[in-house]
């Protein structure tokens, strides 16, 4: 496929405009510091329930527990495949079975997690901390998986169709690798916590920056139309534009329900 006609500057500059008005605004009513603006993004995605969430020195971080394994499995699980590069081929079916049990497990333990929150509910098990980032962040890589392949093949023309991710040892190393990075999260250490709340919150923001950038060039017409970065810029531009919308928006509507910054209980 050639190369579809470029975005006028015009429209470019009008994104760019509208952008910094959204992104000005939600920087000045969010709370003050890094890990204010981190709490903000977490806010628009998660119930940030104090007792499910680690605290770093006495507050706690971003996103609840589950959330944080899921979006630093996420993290782990791209980072790893961004050397396979446009290799836009979903993962080989011997995969699924896994994949589903990781799906089965994140939602059994969230269901069960869920009901405790109502006094005298029957429920499986008490539920753990640990249970939750496990099935937490193997969800997150099941999300890695199907993320990359996804974008890869929209954008490039070029994109290659064989998996990222296609032997046993790579899916385990992707599996060890995430594990570990929330093993380092479970240890509540304040050296290594700061820097991996501060990676949870901003994959939220690449996430959905990616999803949003692949609804655009479908709505657009313009899938496997890319060559390069540069040439795709504007679309990501659009995607970032879309995820920091929903953000402010979810922001509003939560604060004007709750009146605070704070988890749902």
């Amino acid at each position: 496929m050639s190369e579809p006609k470029p975005f006028s500057r015009k429209i470019i500059w009008a994104a760019v405009i509208l952008i910094g008005l959204i992104l000005g605004s939600w920087l000045y009513f969010t709370p003050a510091g890094l890990l204010g603006k981190a709490d903000a993004v977490g806010y628009a995605v998660c119930h940030r329930i104090s007792e499910r969430s680690f605290h770093l020195d006495g507050r706690a971080i971003p996103l609840c527990i589950r959330c944080s394994g899921m979006y630093l499995g996420a993290f782990t699980g791209v980072l790893l495949q961004l050397g396979a590069k446009k290799k836009g081929g979903f993962p080989p079916r011997k995969f699924y079975p896994l994949m589903g049990l990781f799906i089965l497990a994140f939602g059994v333990d969230g269901l069960n997690s869920y009901l405790h929150l109502f006094p005298n509910m029957p429920s499986l098990y008490e539920p753990q901390h640990w249970s939750r980032l496990l099935t937490g962040t193997l969800m997150g890589i099941n999300i890695a998986l199907i993320i990359y392949p996804t974008f890869n093949q929209t954008v490039w023309q070029d994109y290659n169709e064989s998996p990222a991710i296609s032997r046993w040892r790579d899916l385990a190393g992707i599996i060890l690798a995430g594990l570990i990075v929330s093993a380092l999260a479970f240890t509540e250490l304040s050296l290594l916590l700061y820097p991996l709340a501060l990676i949870s919150a901003l994959t939220v923001v690449l996430l959905l920056t990616s999803v949003y950038s692949v609804l655009w060039i479908l709505l657009l017409k313009r899938e496997n139309s890319f060559a390069d970065w540069r040439s795709v810029f504007p679309v990501v531009l659009f995607g970032f534009g879309t995820t920091l919308l929903q953000i402010a928006l979810f922001d509003l509507g939560r604060y004007l329900l709750t009146g605070s910054w704070s988890g749902f209980f």
